[in-house]
C-alpha cells in the first residue's frame, strides 16, 4: 500500500466552457472562444472542428448529477472556473487608468479598486448567472468539496477580444491580451468574482495554462486556438499582459479575501540536456520568475517590485513529455515524442500513445513537481493530469502510474497538496470539439447520460484508500500495446 498523507486532496478539474453548455438556457454566445468555433471560414478550413459547445455534457443544468457521481467515487476536490462572458456579457464603463495607457504593453502598476467601485460594478453584472453559480459552488461546499476558484480558462468576453477580426488582420477592434485594458478588466473581474463568492472558495486560481493562451493563439497555428495569427512579436506582448494580469489579478483577490492564490501552467518534462535550459526558460521559468521575483528578462533583467511575490502556491498541469533539439534559433521540438506523435501508435521511444498522439510518460511529473519545488518552495498542486482514451484502454494505467510519480515526489520532501484529474467527465475539447474524450465517465452527447468507465472505479480504490492499494499496484507501468482499429 503506498499511502498519501492526511488532508491529501483527490479530485478533478474542469472549464467552464468545455462543460457548462448543453441543457436547454445554458448556451453562452458571449465568448471570444463561442465566435470562434462556431466561424464558418474556421469550419470549412477545419482550423475547428464543426462540433458546437451548446451540444456538451451540460454541467450547467445537470450540475447535481456531477457532483453525486464525484462524490461516488470519493472526490473530494475540484478545480472550477466562472465564466467572464457570464457575468459581464456587455461592457463595463471603460475603467480611468491609473498608470500606463490604453496600449499594447503598456505597464499597468497597479489598478485601484474599492468597495463603491464593486457595487458599482454590480450594476452591470448578470446576477441570473452569477446566482446560479452560487448554486453550483454550494452544492460543492455544502457535500465538502475543497473548492479552487478559477477566474480564467482561455475565454474572454467578446466586447474585449474579437478573434475573427484579429485572424484577418484588422487590430482597430477588441484585441484580447494585446491591450492593456484587458489587464485592468481582468483585475476588476477578479476582485467581483472573489467579492461575491468568497464564502464559498477555498482557495482562488487566477488562470489555467496562459502560456498556451500567448503560445498557441500567436506561435502555433496548427492549434486551431484564436486568434490564430502567427506573429512572434503579438506572442510576447499577449504574454507581457498576462503576466501584468495575473499579478493585478493576485492583488485585487488579495484586497477583498485572505485565501491563497494560484496560477497553473501547463507543464511538460523537457528532454535533450543542450536545449532544455533554453526550452524551459523560455515556457516556464521567465513567467514563473517574473510574478514569484518580479524578474522582467524582457525588460534587460529588470525587477519590477509590483510584480513580486504574487503566488501562494503552483498549479502543474502535466499530460506528457516534450523532447527539444538546439538550433539557432533557440530550439526545436522533436517530432515522435510527447504530444508530437502518431494517434493510437508508438512513439519514437516505443511508447504507447493516446487518442490524441501524445506519450504516455508517468515519471515526467515527477521531474517536473521536482523541479519547481527546487526552484521556488512553493506548495504544489497537480491541478490537471489525464488522457485522451475513449475505450479506457490506457487510463488506468495513466491514473496509477502518474499518482505513483506524486508519491514519489512526495517521498522526495516536494510540498504536494493534492492531485486533480482531468477530468470527470467527456467534454469539449476546445478545436477538436468532441472527438477528445478524457472523462473519467462517459457522455452521451444525446441523452446527457454519464456512464462510468473502468477508471472510475480504479480512481475510486485510491480515493477509499487515500493511497494506490496493492491490488492496483500493478498498474503501475505502461500500458500494453492498444489494439489497431481496423
Amino acid at each position: 500500500m503506498l499511502s498519501f498523507p492526511k488532508g491529501f486532496k483527490f479530485g478533478w478539474s474542469q472549464s467552464g466552457f468545455q462543460s457548462e453548455m448543453g441543457t436547454p438556457g445554458s448556451e453562452d454566445p458571449n465568448s471570444d472562444w463561442h465566435v470562434w468555433v462556431h466561424d464558418r471560414e474556421n469550419i470549412v478550413s477545419q482550423v475547428v472542428s464543426g462540433d458546437l459547445p451548446e451540444n456538451g455534457p451540460g454541467y450547467w443544468g445537470n450540475y447535481k448529477r456531477f457532483h453525486d457521481e464525484a462524490e461516488k467515487i470519493g472526490l473530494n476536490a475540484v478545480r472550477i472556473n466562472v465564466e467572464w462572458s457570464r457575468i459581464f456579457p456587455r461592457p463595463l464603463p471603460k475603467p480611468e487608468m491609473q498608470t500606463g495607457t490604453d496600449k499594447e504593453n503598456s505597464p499597468v502598476i497597479s489598478v485601484d479598486l474599492n468597495e463603491s467601485k464593486l457595487r458599482e460594478m454590480d450594476n452591470y453584472a448578470n446576477h441570473e448567472a452569477l446566482s446560479h453559480y452560487r448554486q453550483i459552488l454550494e452544492d460543492l461546499r455544502n457535500r465538502g468539496f475543497h473548492i479552487v476558484l478559477n477566474m480564467y480558462h482561455w475565454t474572454l468576453p467578446i466586447w474585449l477580444h474579437d478573434p475573427i477580426r484579429v485572424r484577418r488582420g484588422d487590430f482597430t477592434g477588441p484585441t484580447g491580451w494585446l491591450n492593456s485594458r484587458t489587464v485592468y478588466e481582468f483585475a476588476r473581474f477578479s476582485a467581483y468574482v472573489a467579492w461575491k463568492l468568497d464564502d464559498l472558495a477555498s482557495e482562488y486560481a487566477t488562470m489555467n495554462e496562459p502560456n498556451v493562451v500567448w503560445g498557441a493563439g500567436y506561435a502555433f497555428p496548427r492549434a486551431g486556438f484564436p486568434p490564430n495569427y502567427l506573429s512572434f512579436r503579438l506572442s510576447e506582448i499577449a504574454k507581457w499582459n498576462i503576466i501584468q494580469a495575473h499579478a493585478r489579478a493576485y492583488d485585487a483577490i488579495k484586497s477583498v479575501s485572505k485565501k491563497s492564490v494560484d496560477r497553473s501552467s501547463a507543464a511538460s518534462d523537457v528532454y535533450k540536456r543542450q536545449a532544455v535550459e533554453i526550452a524551459e526558460r523560455l515556457n516556464r521559468w521567465s513567467f514563473f520568475d517574473s510574478i514569484i521575483k518580479g524578474e522582467i528578462t524582457s525588460e534587460g533583467q529588470n525587477v519590477r517590485e509590483d510584480l513580486r511575490n504574487r503566488l501562494d502556491w503552483i498549479g502543474v498541469n502535466y499530460y506528457t513529455r516534450t523532447v527539444v533539439t538546439k538550433a539557432e534559433s533557440g530550439y526545436l521540438t522533436l517530432p515522435g515524442y510527447g504530444d508530437r506523435c502518431e494517434r493510437n501508435s508508438l512513439s519514437l521511444a516505443n511508447l504507447p500513445t493516446s487518442d490524441f498522439g501524445w506519450e504516455f510518460f508517468p515519471e515526467g511529473l515527477y521531474d517536473v513537481l521536482l523541479k519547481y519545488w527546487n526552484r521556488y518552495g512553493l506548495p504544489l498542486y497537480v491541478m490537471e493530469n489525464g488522457i485522451a482514451d475513449d475505450a479506457d484502454y490506457q487510463r488506468p494505467y495513466y491514473l496509477v502510474s502518474h499518482i505513483y510519480q506524486v508519491h514519489r515526489a512526495l517521498n522526495e520532501g516536494v510540498d504536494v497538496r493534492g492531485y486533480l484529474h482531468w477530468s470527470l467527465a467527456d467534454n469539449y475539447e476546445w478545436s477538436s470539439g468532441f472527438s477528445m474524450r478524457f472523462g473519467l465517465l462517459k457522455v452521451d452527447y444525446l441523452t446527457k447520460r454519464l456512464y462510468w468507465r473502468p477508471s472510475a472505479l480504479v480512481y475510486r480504490e485510491i480515493t477509499r484508500s487515500n493511497g494506490i492499494p496493492e491490488e492496483l499496484e500493478h498498474l503501475n507501468r505502461v500500458p500494453p500495446i492498444k489494439p489497431l482499429r481496423h
